[in-house]
């Protein structure tokens, strides 16, 4: 009878250990105070990512008209503009 309660006092005692040695190398408590902080960062800087982004996409909407505007100047077909149709006529 004493042997199975030490053997169980050991088993207790070992689960702990690996609790508490768990509980050093991935610390829960630091991870979510990161985690708040990096959370924290995201929604301070999130105006300044916005007109970043804002800029990048009118960048890229200016060369698409010009793109459009070349295509659409170089186009037999555009409206009837092109110059086979005005030698055509």
């Amino acid at each position: 009878m004493h042997e199975v309660i030490s053997a169980n006092i050991n088993r207790i005692k070992n689960f702990f250990k690996y609790t508490k040695n768990y509980f050093v190398r991935n610390n829960p408590i630091k991870a979510f105070a990161d985690e708040f902080v990096m959370a924290l960062k995201n929604v301070l800087s999130m105006r300044k990512k916005q007109k970043l982004v804002k800029y990048r996409l009118n960048y890229q909407m200016g060369k698409l008209k010009q793109m459009e505007k070349l295509i659409a100047a170089n186009n037999d077909h555009v409206f009837l503009k092109g110059r086979k149709f005005n030698e055509m006529r």
